[in-house]
């Protein structure tokens, strides 16, 4: 449990996020699933959410490798790790910028209907989907 704004700060003073990443790019599914969670709980700190959007280098090593695993799910769905997936991106999408780049670099298959099965039985996740959708498409219209 890292909801503690002094365990975030000291996870992001060590090499926690660009292990996660590892992990999540080669690891088995639970440690995918594992390092995913970590990832998401750093994230949902305002302190996390701001250093990993702080830098373009620093957003696009974590939606790319996010993007990965949701493409590795087309194969192999998992809702768990596509549970703690979709929450990862909808929280970058509370960070303007950040939001503004999921526009471009969200995967098409979180936009459709290809894992429509996989969470037909999890409300939460399809309710943070159509946040995230919703939230990027807002910000679309806003603009113009």
């Amino acid at each position: 449990k890292v909801d503690d704004p002094d365990v975030i700060n000291f996870l992001l003073s060590t090499e926690i996020i660009p292990l996660c990443l590892r992990i999540m790019e080669t690891g088995s599914e639970l440690s995918k699933t594992v390092a995913t969670f970590i990832v998401q709980k750093i994230l949902l700190d305002e302190t996390g959410l701001a250093y990993i959007c702080a830098t373009a280098e620093r957003f696009y090593a974590v939606s790319t490798v996010l993007g990965n695993l949701v493409g590795s799910l087309v194969d192999q769905p998992s809702a768990r790790l596509l549970k703690h997936i979709v929450r990862c991106y909808l929280r970058l999408s509370d960070n303007p910028r950040a939001r503004e780049a999921l526009r471009q670099c969200l995967p098409d298959v979180l936009r459709d209907a290809t894992f429509s099965a996989c969470l037909k039985d999890d409300v939460t996740t399809k309710r943070w989907l159509t946040q995230l959708l919703f939230n990027i498409t807002e910000s679309t219209q806003h603009v113009q």
